[in-house]
C-alpha cells in the first residue's frame, strides 16, 4: 500500500505488509479506486472506521499503524541526519519549513546515528534501539540480539540493562562527578513521559534537555539578541549547535 499526500489534505502513509489502511480518495479521483467496506481510511485529523470491523481486522490496523510510527521515528532521524550533513547552514529552516519540533528530531538524529542501516533490527521496535545506543557498537548488538531472540518488550530489555549494571551505573572515562539530585516524584514521571515519547532513554533526554537550555542561556550572554540573525526564534538553538 502507498498513500500520498495530495490536495485534499490526505494523510501519508509508506508500504506496510497488510494493506488493510486505505487512504480517504478525494471524490474527483473515485471510480475504481473504491475502499471495500471493512477497511479503516487514514486521513489528516484521524481514522475513518466502517461501522461493523471485526476484531482480526481491527488488530491488524492497530499493528500496522504502530509500524508506521515506529519506522517514522528512524525515517525522521534519517531525514535530520542528511539536512545536517549536506545543509549545515539551512537545515532549520528546513524543520520550520516542515513545522517539526527541532528538540524531538535532534533525538531522533542522535540514535539513527548510532545505528548504521545494517545494524537495525526491524523486529525490535525504534524505542529498543534508543535504550541501547550510548553503549559501544558490540555491546548495542549483543543486547539488541539478546531482546529479538527472547522477544522482550522495552520496558524488559530497560529492566536487563539496569540489573546488568548493577546498583552503582559505571561512571564514563572523563565524567565529572555531580551531587545527586532529589527530584519530586510526579515530575520525574513527567520527565519520563517525555523521554518515552520522544524515544529515547530518559538519562539521554535529560543531559540533551539540559544542553539545549545551557546553550540558549550562553548565547543570550555571548551575543545579544538583536546580533543574532532573523531565522533563529527564541526558542531554538542557534545554527551551528550540536
Amino acid at each position: 500500500m502507498i498513500l500520498k499526500t495530495g490536495a485534499e489534505g490526505g494523510m501519508t502513509a509508506l508500504p506496510q505488509p497488510a494493506p488493510r489502511l486505505a487512504r480517504n480518495i478525494p471524490p474527483q479521483q473515485r471510480g475504481t479506486h473504491r475502499p471495500r467496506p471493512e477497511q479503516v481510511l487514514t486521513t489528516r485529523v484521524g481514522l475513518q472506521i466502517p461501522g461493523v470491523l471485526s476484531y482480526d481486522e481491527w488488530e491488524r490496523a492497530g499493528r500496522q499503524l504502530a509500524g508506521v510510527v515506529d519506522s517514522s521515528s528512524w525515517w525522521l532521524g534519517d531525514w535530520l541526519t542528511y539536512g545536517k550533513d549536506h545543509y549545515a547552514d539551512r537545515y532549520q529552516q528546513g524543520i520550520r519549513g516542515a513545522g517539526l519540533q527541532y528538540q524531538t528530531l535532534r533525538n531522533y538524529a542522535w540514535v539513527a546515528r548510532r545505528f548504521e542501516m545494517k545494524r537495525r533490527h526491524a523486529r525490535l521496535t525504534f524505542q529498543h534501539h534508543a535504550e541501547v545506543a550510548s553503549l559501544p557498537a558490540e555491546e548495542q548488538d549483543r543486547w539488541l540480539t539478546r531482546a529479538e531472540e527472547r522477544s522482550w518488550t522495552t520496558k524488559q530489555l530497560r529492566s536487563a540493562l539496569r540489573e546488568a549494571r548493577g546498583a552503582e551505573p559505571v561512571k564514563p572515562p572523563g565524567a565529572a562527578a555531580l551531587r545527586q539530585l532529589a527530584v519530586p516524584r510526579e515530575r520525574y514521571e513527567h520527565w519520563h513521559k517525555a523521554a518515552e515519547h520522544s524515544g529515547v532513554a530518559i538519562d539521554e533526554w535529560v543531559l540533551t534537555t539540559l544542553d539545549s537550555a545551557a546553550e540558549r542561556v550562553i548565547t543570550t550572554l555571548v551575543v545579544p539578541p538583536e546580533a543574532l540573525p532573523q531565522a533563529v526564534s527564541a526558542d531554538e538553538p542557534a545554527p551551528g549547535a550540536p
